[in-house]
């Protein structure tokens, strides 16, 4: 017995004990009201965003000048996993990727420091550049969207709309921490100048842009004081429209110019045009809502809703909000499937115990499962553990085992009264005798968690909730069953009207029978074990592996890539032409494309791109999910047969960590020629696989350039430099921004180009007109030569690396983790044979999901310590403690052959599905053997004693199996929990057989000293 006994003291105090019992099930029926509501659990994003800008440079000077500066000093960050960085002519992003083992708490800390270490090393960049810029809310989530459009009214209009329901939306709904805006275009004027027009008036562009800002310049005009008064001056002359721009007047010679003489005004936005957003082929502007931390999403979402209502009231007709990404409605719909998984589960096991156990004894079991659930409620609302998958489908779980003790102390009460004790005395035995072999079983179950509470990595923090759900309901139980359960008991148990012996059924006559022929044929009976063991190891290598599954809703993402030149103009244009299939689908509800940029994170598991003109996504709302698996197959072969040119995957929402393409391998190396030459090689290795589909790179395209060779001696004859030509053909062909408009709350750029009809061509770029001084014109062909060149448009690195990573779709039907496996051989002889520095990696999901498994298995001593100090405390024998430890490997067998027969995967949670179910197996071969023990105290031989506990605990033991492998049928259906519940029910099906029928036989096999009685 450990400690004072409890059931004796709850009966004492019998009063205070149903206090307390009321005070649990109340105060957790309030915290299971007001729990936190969400789809996933949260986890950190341990990636933050550096950028920096070059305005002008080349590839190569902002390689050296920005990147290999900013990744020096990155390098030094605490924790650091890897830097991943981009570069393009101007401009740098780099992903600075914490190590998944590093502690979320810190990460914030982490983040202050790159701000810091950077921040000291600014003044070391080239003058010009801007930034760095930081953007540590990576993993921010969206889960609300709303887009508007217009129907008759302009852009402008729809924004200044948008931004007022914005601006309501964030005054009266308190949980919103951000809005993004989605699609939105900077306004811009452009001054388009006429090129003839201005070298017949002998202007320079660069006095025509420094009058126009020397304009709209904003200067202090100083203040009179007056002695009674201050009085400031206002000078006027800044643009309060497109048209007080043409008014500027401008000083050639001796004549005064107006600029709309030479130029014309266009009110537009910019061009080419910032990454679109399109809802049902439509342009739209959207906005994107962030929930506050520690919000209820459901709770946000109705607050929304109402200010949403009174938000479109004060519209005009013809603006329309539209929700395209609803997160509370997909967490009200997860969160009632879930309840009713638990409600069934509830049933299931209710129904189990009343038929097996009877009616009073079935009822002390069924009171004692919602005062349990009532303090997990109450637990969990204390340690801030929200209601979402993985707690929910934890609470199933721990449903299944927490009614084992409130069951087997149940059995002993029925037990003593048969035998003529009181109910005080009847609870006091039952502790006495079955509270320690309990606990240490809970606590032994609970260790068989250990590896997902403390596995330091992105999985392990996704499913934490796991462990803590589980191990706060067993220790529940644990002691609803030693301190309610007699009170319960003394209620509704009465002692059997027949005391007499009953004789034993059928059932327990069978059993008996097996059980004698199993310990006299006791090799036998090892060697039938240990060969369906083998057999089962044979079997695991035919089990698919998989590491996360992918979602259950109803979305599709489209991933869909031009090449990479591609403007943002083609990457619409082929948009609009899918979004025309889209239209005629009958399964499609509405869709959602975002060109020239990925999705916003509306969905934690997103794995997020940079933005780039080439790079289109949609999100498809099919209308259920047979709907979503036709569409799936339908717009793969659609894609597949209309864009031969493009890069597309069509797939559901992935579940787990971000991955993104599931295919993915990573070759490094100095020198980018060899580098591409060598991922051609690896990727027709991974093409050679019939299980890849989809291969291409992250990035090896060169891009086409004309270089503009300029005779250096000739322009300086003319009075030009480089830099003047620069922004010369910048004007020409781009435009040039030479001041900003105040309008209200917005800036709006001004930028001049050449007209339209003006504005050059490869075909016209040698009779290009370049001012030079005197008030003349030169040919640009006079002195400057063209070439058609190719250059790099980008490189990505891996710690200062070049690295190229080459991508892959899987076939349908096919897991990522089999082709991986079958192109393990090969791309092993490929990296033997590869050029000194040079290296291949493995990436994707395989990579994701052995780092997340390395993570839980690095804490496998410790639950091993932890179980085996258990074992030691409770049987002080390291023979018994051996038993225990054979006994534990068995359940693999029932796990194989579920898994089998029933065609799941052996992913990440059925990983912990196993590893929880030693834990299972444990106690009930500690309860056992200290039944057996027991029994030998009170005279028995170690034959007897093991027949004698074996068929008391049969009962039970099979109630509490047949409880837990029924309570999990409600979540065996389902994607996330199917291949765990799988798992946990055959392992325990057939680990409850072999303890039964195994473990008393090895018993007999290390402790009998004696022949089996001839009776036997």
């Amino acid at each position: 017995m450990i400690g004072p006994n409890l059931s004796a003291w709850a009966v004492k105090s019998r009063a205070l004990t149903i206090y307390l019992m009321l005070v649990a099930v109340i105060a957790g029926a309030f915290a299971f009201v007001n729990l936190g509501r969400d789809e996933d659990p949260s986890f950190t994003i341990k990636t933050m965003l550096v950028t920096a800008v070059l305005p002008g440079a080349t590839l190569e000077e902002t390689q050296n000048q920005l990147t290999e500066r900013l990744e020096r000093r990155l390098q030094e960050t605490t924790g650091l996993d890897a830097l991943r960085s981009i570069t393009r002519p101007g401009l740098v992003t780099i992903y600075v990727d914490l190590d998944g083992a590093f502690p979320p708490e810190d990460v914030r800390d982490v983040w202050q420091e790159v701000r810091n270490s950077v921040g000291d090393m600014r003044h070391t960049l080239p003058q010009g550049a801007l930034g760095p810029f930081f953007n540590d809310n990576f993993g921010d989530v969206f889960g609300i969207i709303y887009a508007f459009t217009a129907d008759g009214f302009s852009d402008r209009e729809l924004r200044d709309y948008v931004d007022f329901a914005r601006s309501e939306l964030i005054r009266k709904v308190p949980d919103i921490s951000k809005i993004e805006w989605i699609g939105a275009q900077d306004e811009t004027v452009f001054v388009e100048f006429q090129p003839e027009r201005v070298a017949a008036m002998r202007l320079d562009y660069g006095q025509i842009f420094a009058a126009i800002a020397a304009q709209n310049r904003i200067r202090p005009a100083g203040v009179i004081n007056t002695g009674l008064e201050n009085l400031a001056l206002r000078v006027s002359g800044a643009f309060e429209s497109a048209d007080d721009i043409l008014d500027v007047t401008l000083v050639a010679g001796d004549r005064m110019i107006r600029l709309g003489d030479i130029a014309t005004v266009r009110h537009g936005f910019v061009d080419p045009p910032q990454p679109l957003l399109h809802v049902n082929g439509e342009r739209a502007i959207a906005l994107a809502i962030s929930m506050r931390d520690g919000g209820d999403i459901l709770q946000l979402g109705d607050e929304i809703d109402a200010a949403i209502r009174d938000i479109t009231a004060e519209l005009p007709i013809g603006i329309e909000p539209m929700l395209i990404s609803n997160q509370p409605a997909v967490v009200e719909t997860a969160i009632g499937d879930f309840t009713t998984s638990l409600y069934q589960a509830v049933a299931i096991i209710l129904t189990v115990s009343f038929l097996t156990l009877g009616v009073r004894p079935g009822a002390v079991v069924a009171i004692a499962i919602p005062v349990t659930l009532a303090t997990v409620f109450l637990v969990m609302s204390v340690m801030g553990i929200d209601l979402h998958r993985v707690s929910l489908g934890a609470l199933i779980i721990a449903l299944a085992l927490l009614v084992d003790d409130a069951m087997t102390t149940v059995d002993s009460m029925l037990r003593r009264l048969a035998a003529g004790d009181t109910i005080a005395e009847a609870g006091a035995h039952a502790y006495r005798t079955l509270a320690a072999p309990m606990l240490t079983g809970t606590l032994i179950t609970i260790a068989g968690f250990v590896p997902i509470g403390f596995a330091e990595s992105q999985a392990g923090e996704y499913t934490i909730s796991l462990f803590l759900v589980v191990a706060i309901a067993l220790i529940a139980s644990w002691f609803v069953a030693v301190m309610f359960t007699p009170i319960l008991g003394g209620a509704l148990l009465k002692p059997p009207t027949n005391p007499e012996p009953v004789e034993p059924g059928g059932i327990m006559k069978a059993y008996r029978g097996v059980l004698t022929f199993a310990m006299r044929a006791k090799w036998l009976t090892f060697a039938v074990t240990i060969a369906i063991f083998v057999v089962s190891l044979l079997g695991l290598q035919m089990v698919n592996r998989q590491f996360f599954p992918p979602s259950d809703r109803n979305e599709l993402i489209v991933d869909f890539q031009m090449p990479r030149s591609s403007s943002i103009f083609a990457s619409e244009d082929a948009i609009a032409r899918v979004e025309a299939w889209l239209g005629e689908s009958e399964d499609v509800d509405f869709w959602t494309a975002y060109i020239g940029r990925n999705v916003i994170r509306f969905y934690l598991p997103l794995a997020i791109q940079p933005p780039s003109d080439h790079h289109s996504q949609i999100v498809v709302m099919a209308k259920d999910l047979e709907a979503r698996e036709r569409l799936e197959e339908d717009l793969s072969e659609f894609l597949s047969e209309n864009f031969p040119e493009t890069i597309s995957r069509v797939g559901p929402l992935e579940m787990g960590p971000p991955i993104g393409w599931p295919l993915q391998y990573r070759i490094s190396g100095p020198d980018i020629e060899e580098l591409r030459t060598q991922a051609m090689r690896l990727a027709g290795v991974v093409a050679s696989n019939p299980g890849a589909q989809g291969v291409h790179f992250d990035w090896i395209e060169p891009a086409r350039q004309v270089r503009v060779e300029v005779d250096q001696n000739r322009a300086r004859r003319l009075g030009l430099s480089s830099a003047q030509l620069s922004n010369t053909l910048q004007t020409a062909v781009s435009g040039a921004p030479i001041t900003q408009m105040r309008d209200g709350i917005y800036l709006i750029n001004v930028v001049a180009r050449s007209d339209s009809r003006d504005r050059i061509s490869l075909d016209t770029l040698a009779t290009l007109q370049v001012p030079v001084s005197g008030g003349r014109t030169v040919a640009l062909s006079q002195f400057a030569n063209f070439y058609y060149d190719q250059e790099q448009p980008l490189i990505w690195r891996r710690d200062r690396v070049p690295t190229l990573t080459v991508l892959a779709d899987v076939v349908p039907g096919t897991l990522p983790e089999a082709v991986v496996t079958a192109l393990e051989e090969d791309i092993a002889v490929l990296n033997a044979d590869l050029p000194p520095n040079y290296a291949i990696e493995l990436g994707g999901t395989a990579e994701t999901s052995a780092e997340s498994q390395a993570s839980v298995f690095a804490v496998l001593p410790v639950m091993v310590f932890i179980m085996l100090t258990l074992l030691m405390i409770q049987l002080q024998s390291f023979k018994s403690t051996g038993m225990v430890v054979l006994l534990l490997p068995l359940g693999l067998i029932g796990v194989v052959l579920a898994l089998l027969t029933f065609g799941r995967p052996l992913g990440f949670v059925a990983i912990l599905g196993i590893l929880a179910l030693i834990g299972m197996i444990a106690k009930n071969a500690v309860i056992l053997i200290t039944q057996i023990e027991d029994e030998r105290r009170n005279g028995l031989s170690p034959w007897d004693a093991a027949i004698s506990a074996a068929t008391n605990r049969f009962r039970p033991l099979l109630l509490a199996a047949l409880s837990t492998i029924l309570g999990m049928l409600p979540i065996a259906p389902t994607l996330f929990w199917g291949p765990m519940a799988f798992a946990i029910m055959g392992g325990l099906a057939v680990a409850t057989v072999l303890t039964l029928i195994f473990l008393p036989t090895l018993y007999i096999a290390i402790h009998g000293k004696e022949d089996a009685p001839a009776g036997e």
